[in-house]
């Protein structure tokens, strides 16, 4: 796991060096515990590097045999044996034994038809030489993160868009337009990010860049081919691909591996597999948002050592800026904060942590998956008669069940954002300033999405949604950021290509069934866990942000922001003022309102004003 650079500028070959070795120091937390560079006229490249296959032997750029093709790469390899068996009976040779060499050799016999070959995680940043052509990918599910800035001609690319605030001309300007939807979804969702010029490379995209134009091709889409067997088939089918997959993930490490563990069955069977020699875990000494006992328990009963930890209220609001930090762009997720803190816990004993991220969209796990039967019948009346209904409701106080009929009034690209949703258009625009008031809906950003699944199932078309927004630019965001600012490599073996294959073909009846998400799988962890582990509802990283922000302590903290000078330049102060008042009375629990709007505050200070 490392950290990468690059930049195609007409500067001289001496500020090239200079300008690749301040970006790349700049995410030294990446990888500290090498560095490597190339640097011509034309291209400079930059690695820092975590040191976790071939310790003495995998420093980077790597070149081929003619060293007319470079590579930098972030990320590990699974199958990488496999495809150098392959290459080596092509005629390749090899200098190292690390899972990089084969991405160049790769490149230089299959172009890009590599990437779709690779099982894994990556960012890879590859110079032609010969044929002075750059070219990135990103692999399939986004795991790992890749920007690229282009403007007037300079493109500067980057594992974190930090980096590029050492280039002397990036120009560093706020991205305004970004912010109602991240209002709406707690993460940034557009391509171009918070920064304008700054561009996310989507999951399962590579772009090519010859004469100074970029092309950017799709090699990877998830689609669900269901087939027709019988439950039983499936069921072995899908144990035997997932303790193959974390075993894999497990093995390929020339260092310890550990595990996270939460109290659900995602974490929890991982580690029942895995049986690392040690479990992290962390929590809140608060009712209700404390798993690290029954952590500790299965730990126990696995007969693996378990460390863990408990974050206070004050740590929890003193950490927030270093945490926006490490995001890049704002990110209000509050599961990131507990991530953050159960990162630094294991990377004082391990350099790789195994994690259960995926399972949920791979097997059907979220709550929003499993819809109670009368709103699905709800859902089946035509539009024409509910949304005259939803009319007249919206405005009355509120009621038991309102907000249901109300939100399944809409059609499904209007009301379906997956985990995360905090506000709808209205609200948003609400809250923002009259400048950045505008006529952008959820159907704008979602309907292309649901043209490609519109005559799948209801559950079909929610994995597909959170595959493109909530998976890559949320949940593997966060795991990323929050375990590489410990220099701490985080695999997820549940979100892996093979067992996508196998995974995909499963029906929905058998992803959601007797009013249990996740049906298979649960199953299958019946196996490794104790029942009442296996069938655990999904209760992710639990925050008590919203209790804590009704003590005068952490009210005061807010209202501050809220306050400050330039505040107004995105927000209605009055509104937002309002909203905290209400809440800290007790009127309403505007609590994740309130994070989403403090967090992007809180990112803007420490981007812009300091």
């Amino acid at each position: 796991m490392c950290g990468i650079v690059g930049i195609i500028d007409d500067s001289s070959k001496k500020e090239k060096k200079k300008n690749i070795k301040l970006m790349a120091d700049r995410i030294i937390h990446r990888g500290p515990d090498a560095e490597g560079y190339y640097v011509d006229d034309k291209v400079a490249l930059g690695h820092r590097r975590l040191s976790i296959i071939d310790l003495k032997g995998g420093d980077q750029p790597l070149y081929n045999e003619k060293e007319d093709i470079a590579l930098i790469f972030n990320g590990e390899i699974y199958n990488y044996k496999t495809i150098r068996e392959d290459l080596i009976k092509k005629g390749h040779k090899f200098k190292t034994n690390t899972d990089s060499e084969v991405i160049v050799h790769g490149y230089e016999e299959y172009g890009t038809v590599i990437f779709s070959k690779l099982r894994g995680m990556f960012a890879i940043l590859i110079y032609d030489i010969k044929n002075n052509i750059v070219v990135g990918a990103r692999d399939h599910f986004g795991i790992k993160p890749f920007y690229y800035y282009k403007n007037d001609g300079i493109y500067l690319f980057g594992s974190e868009i930090k980096s590029f605030l050492e280039y002397p001309n990036f120009q560093k300007e706020v991205n305004k337009q970004a912010l109602k939807m991240y209002l709406v979804f707690q993460y940034s969702i557009y391509e171009e990010t918070f920064f304008k010029n700054v561009y996310k490379l989507k999951p399962g995209h590579y772009f090519v860049i010859k004469n100074n134009e970029m092309t950017i091709t799709r090699y990877f889409e998830p689609t669900f081919d269901k087939t027709n067997n019988s439950y039983k088939s499936y069921r072995e089918d899908i144990k035997e691909a997932l303790e193959e997959s974390i075993h894999a993930y497990q093995i390929s490490s020339d260092v310890e591996v550990g595990s996270y563990l939460s109290g659900g069955v995602d974490s929890s069977y991982v580690a029942a597999v895995a049986k690392p020699d040690k479990t992290f875990s962390v929590g809140f000494k608060t009712e209700g948002f404390d798993e690290t006992e029954k952590a500790q328990e299965l730990s126990k009963e696995l007969g693996i050592k378990n460390k863990r930890r408990y974050v206070t209220p004050d740590e929890f609001f003193d950490i927030l800026p270093t945490i926006q930090y490490h995001t890049d762009e704002p990110h209000a997720n509050l599961s990131t904060v507990p991530l953050f803190f159960l990162s630094d816990l294991a990377s004082k004993d391990v350099k790789v942590v195994l994690s259960g991220e995926g399972a949920d969209e791979f097997f059907g796990g979220y709550p929003e998956y499993n819809d109670p039967l009368a709103v699905r019948m709800y859902s089946k009346i035509p539009s024409i008669l509910k949304k005259p209904l939803a009319a007249i409701i919206k405005p009355l106080p509120h009621f038991p069940g309102k907000n249901t009929l109300v939100k399944y009034s809409k059609p499904f690209y209007e009301r379906y954002i997956g985990h995360a949703f905090v506000m709808d258009e209205k609200e948003a625009n609400e809250i923002l300033c009259d400048e950045l008031k505008d006529n952008v809906t959820l159907k704008d950003i979602l309907y292309p999405y649901y043209e490609k699944v519109k005559d799948k199932d209801e559950l079909i078309k929610k994995m597909y949604f959170d595959f493109h927004f909530w998976l890559p630019q949320d949940i593997l965001l966060k795991a990323d950021k929050m375990s590489m600012s410990h220099s701490l490599e985080l695999r997820v073996p549940l979100l892996d290509q093979d067992l996508f294959k196998h995974s995909k073909v499963v029906p929905s009846k058998y992803m959601v069934k007797d009013k249990q998400t996740k049906y298979m799988f649960r199953d299958i962890a019946l196996e490794k866990l104790p029942e009442d582990w296996a069938k655990r509802r999904k209760l992710g990283f639990p925050v008590p942000f919203s209790k804590w922000i009704r003590e005068d302590k952490f009210y005061n903290k807010v209202k501050d922001m809220f306050n400050e000078e330039f505040v107004s330049e995105f927000f209605d102060k009055n509104f937002i003022n309002k909203l905290l008042t209400d809440h800290y009375n007790n009127k309403v629990n505007n609590g994740r309102k309130i994070y989403n709007i403090y967090i992007f505050l809180i990112w803007y200070k420490v981007y812009f004003c300091n």
